[in-house]
């Protein structure tokens, strides 16, 4: 599922080790509402090293001109290093350069992803791009934990094509099983797309074999891993996926930058989503012929700065080790869910307690609304996410209409997840509920 991983597993990063890497944090050194500020959100957004920022800004003050445009000294050495950070980026997948796309953020790529297939559907891109044509019969499959950044494009793509959107289903604690998958994934699936890690569950997909279940009837698979590639080793080799999107801001970086990562074949065939400046070749007033991957994804005036800042992230997560983050967060998932279990009248959402999952865990509080159960958490300094967290059909599935949520990252200390289930086990006397 993940990148080579030693047989030996890797060792967690010890409290002295996190204690020296929050001093890169700035924000980290905040009081909330008169507490030192504890931030379990980073799955929503993650906060960034003083390397990060000094990098968006020495780009800004040092080097800023259009890439691919200019002529003159300053506007090569901004497209050089434009470049190197596309570079840096695409071998953080294990992918090449020349197969990673810049975009805005992860649902930009989706909406790429879809609306070029759309595109082909609607007879543009030539004999090169038949073969992503969806039409009547045909099907595209989601599963019932997607964001909806990876749901919604799907459903436009469906009703724009005739194709029909089917989902893989979850069980009731938001659990995906294979065997449903097997009966759902047919003989007509042209498209299986899923998250690596739910944002919700902090389930870890069984991704080689949903893989070898689209394989096997020639359906293409795009990959949501906004929720993995932050957090651990991710290889798109291994993986076998077609497509795989994420984003800067849940991995340190800035916002406003992501990546769409595409098998080179299929990226050369598809025909464009996004048109204009800088992905042709030749523009009559009658048409255009357009660059091969990946810059004929890339129409018109590029966050340059944001992916320079972005491979300084990349930078820092190599430096720290994406095995040991993994270990690190494996282990904070484990203490989150066994202490949100034991809680009595909280429902974990997801694995239970000594299954697998990422760093991250969310709850109901029977009786409380998410809202309220946020609120009582910021009063101490502790920033969680509350709400559907862009899952709504998941929530449905559930039967709720909300949840809280806490999610780590490398930064976090053990007491801050101690302090963090300390303030969970008061949430239902403070409401005079569970008692």
């Amino acid at each position: 599922m993940t990148s080579s991983l030693s047989t030996t597993p890797a060792a967690a990063l010890d409290q002295a080790e996190i204690a020296a890497l929050r001093e890169r944090f700035p924000i980290l050194a905040r009081e909330m509402n008169g507490h030192p500020l504890v931030y379990l959100d980073s799955g929503a957004t993650s906060q960034r090293p003083t390397e990060v920022l000094d990098a968006e800004r020495h780009f800004a003050t040092h080097a800023n001109a259009a890439v691919h445009r200019g002529a003159h000294l300053l506007a090569a050495e901004a497209t050089e290093s434009f470049e190197d950070a596309r570079a840096t980026v695409a071998a953080f997948i294990g992918a090449d350069e020349r197969e990673l796309v810049w975009t805005s953020g992860a649902t930009a790529a989706l909406n790429i992803i879809a609306g070029a297939i759309g595109n082909a559907s609607a007879g543009l891109g030539g004999a090169a791009a038949e073969r992503f044509g969806l039409g009547p019969g045909d099907e595209i499959v989601v599963t019932e934990l997607e964001h909806h950044a990876n749901l919604i494009p799907w459903q436009q793509l469906a009703a724009r094509t005739g194709a029909t959107l089917r989902h893989l289903p979850v069980d009731e604690n938001g659990v995906l099983s294979l065997d449903a998958a097997t009966a759902v994934i047919g003989d007509r699936a042209r498209i299986l797309a899923f998250a690596h890690v739910s944002n919700v569950t902090g389930a870890i997909a069984p991704v080689t074999e949903l893989v070898a279940l689209a394989q096997r009837v020639g359906a293409l698979t795009v990959l949501d891993a906004c929720q993995s590639v932050p957090h651990l080793p991710v290889d798109v080799t291994e993986l076998g996926v077609d497509f795989l999107v994420f984003s800067g801001h849940k991995m340190l970086g800035p916002n406003g930058i992501g990546a769409l990562w595409g098998r080179r074949a299929l990226l050369d065939a598809l025909p464009p989503f996004l048109t204009g400046g800088s992905m042709i070749t030749i523009v009559t007033l009658d048409g255009a012929e357009f660059l091969p991957a990946p810059q004929r994804f890339e129409a018109g005036t590029q966050p340059v700065s944001q992916a320079i800042a972005l491979a300084s992230a990349v930078r820092f997560l190599q430096d720290v080790g994406m095995d040991r983050i993994h270990a690190t967060e494996a282990a904070y998932g484990r203490r989150l869910a066994a202490g949100l279990a034991a809680v009595p009248g909280i429902r974990l959402i997801g694995p239970q307690p000594g299954s697998p999952r990422a760093g991250l865990a969310s709850f109901d509080v029977a009786g409380v609304h998410a809202h309220d159960v946020g609120q009582f958490f910021d009063d101490r300094g502790i920033a969680v996410r509350v709400g559907h967290h862009c899952a709504q059909p998941l929530h449905r599935r559930l039967g709720l209409t909300a949840s809280t949520r806490a999610s780590s990252y490398l930064y976090t200390l053990e007491s801050e997840i101690e302090a963090f289930l300390d303030a969970a086990a008061l949430v239902g006397p403070f409401f005079g509920v569970g008692r």
